[in-house]
């Protein structure tokens, strides 16, 4: 897994490879820890008018997983599958 300099181990977020590394240090995200209170929607909702255009859902369902990732040292195996957000309104349980 490679680490970016000065990401603080995004990519070690499953789901997250370069790219969604860059969308969310572009979103003002440099570290795990700072996604543990961000809400994906905004998240989403802000990469959009940064592009200017829609961008492809997967991206929330990412963004979903990244938000859980980031809340807390134990996870449920399935909730760190990106897909498992896919089909899912709720919010991230903290």
């Amino acid at each position: 897994m490679t680490e970016t300099a000065g990401s603080d181990g995004l990519q070690s977020i499953p789901g997250v490879g370069p790219g969604i590394e860059k969308d969310l240090v572009d979103l003002g995200y440099s570290r795990v820890a700072d996604l543990r209170d961000a809400d994906p929607e905004s998240m989403y909702d802000a990469l959009c008018r940064i592009r200017g255009t829609r961008v492809d859902r997967c991206i929330l369902y990412v963004f979903r997983c990244a938000v859980y990732y980031a809340s807390g040292p134990a996870h449920d195996p399935e909730r760190l599958k990106w897909w498992y957000w896919k089909d899912k309104s709720q919010r991230c349980a903290r």
